[in-house]
């Protein structure tokens, strides 16, 4: 009985506690939920912006539109800054181990306190940094492919690990939440002022920088709406846990009863222990050879 309500009470500590994580979650999911959403569209634009800009322009050989001859990829990867979400971490490395990159040419840069770098709230100034040094690499030829791998907010219960290609640009690829567009023939020539080249160093950082950016905010609500899930969902099992002890509980006569049993508990024990109470006493006999000690067993065995 005594581990019963020992673990009885530690079942409803711990539902205390995430009850309290699902409070704190949603109160964050409602703000970065809001930045995400409001920021998205301007994200995706960026990106079909580009996209369209490249289809219409013919003969540039600009150093952000070719491979590198490295074989190295970088592959930025968006992780959680703290635990208990659920499946989040495991679906972003499932994501990325599943890329079909080897493991030898991945150079992963990792953000989130599960990763290594922490950024709890994501400026345009965080992702400016890692977008400097990534360019000044792929420059250098020290890398030849840039990727991104985050987790795009659909909702509150559905989050979507994403893998896009950053550079060089791949007009071939899907968009930032994986979704294909439709194509539509389009017989317009992009012209560039001053020139292509000129234009194109000015507007690839920014893109690099602004879809990195809108990861940041995609991935932070994301991670906080599967933690509120994950504690939702820990929470009802609590609950689940605590009527499954409270209803097995053990009496006098050894019996545990359940459901509709422990209804009548009271009547079944009696007659458990009419039954076997008799028994009992009638087994039990004093030995002579050791004075008064009694003893259970078979009566017909001699002292």
């Amino acid at each position: 009985m005594r581990d019963i309500k020992r673990r009885k009470g530690s079942i409803q500590s711990t539902q205390q506690i995430t009850k309290a994580m699902k409070l704190v979650a949603t109160v964050k999911l409602q703000k970065s939920r809001t930045k995400a959403e409001n920021s998205r569209l301007y994200f995706n634009l960026m990106y079909q912006t580009i996209q369209e800009m490249l289809k219409k322009s013919t003969g540039i050989r600009h150093r952000y539109l070719k491979s590198g001859d490295s074989k190295k990829k970088a592959v930025i990867v968006v992780s959680s800054n703290r635990g208990l979400a659920g499946g989040y971490n495991s679906n972003i490395i499932r994501l990325v181990t599943e890329s079909g990159i080897p493991k030898e040419d991945a150079l992963i840069f990792a953000i989130g306190r599960k990763g290594r770098d922490v950024i709890d709230e994501p400026l345009y100034s965080d992702a400016q940094q890692i977008s400097k040094k990534l360019l000044a690499m792929f420059e250098k030829n020290e890398i030849g492919e840039i990727y991104l791998a985050y987790t795009a907010f659909k909702n509150t219960v559905s989050q979507i690990p994403t893998f896009l290609k950053l550079l060089p640009v791949d007009l071939a690829a899907a968009g930032p939440k994986g979704e294909v567009k439709e194509e539509k023939p389009d017989l317009l020539i992009m012209n560039y002022e001053p020139d292509e080249d000129e234009v194109l160093d000015a507007i690839i950082p920014k893109y690099v920088s602004s879809l990195i950016y809108g990861a940041f905010l995609e991935a932070v609500a994301s991670e906080n709406g599967a933690r509120m899930t994950a504690m939702d969902s820990a929470t009802n099992n609590g609950r689940d846990d605590r009527k499954t002890v409270a209803a097995v509980q053990p009496c006098a006569s050894g019996i545990y009863h359940s459901g509709v049993d422990r209804d009548h508990r009271g009547r079944e024990c009696h007659r458990w222990l009419k039954r076997n109470m008799s028994n009992y006493l009638a087994d039990l006999h004093t030995c002579g050879a050791g004075g008064n000690r009694q003893h259970t067993g078979d009566r017909n065995q001699s002292a």
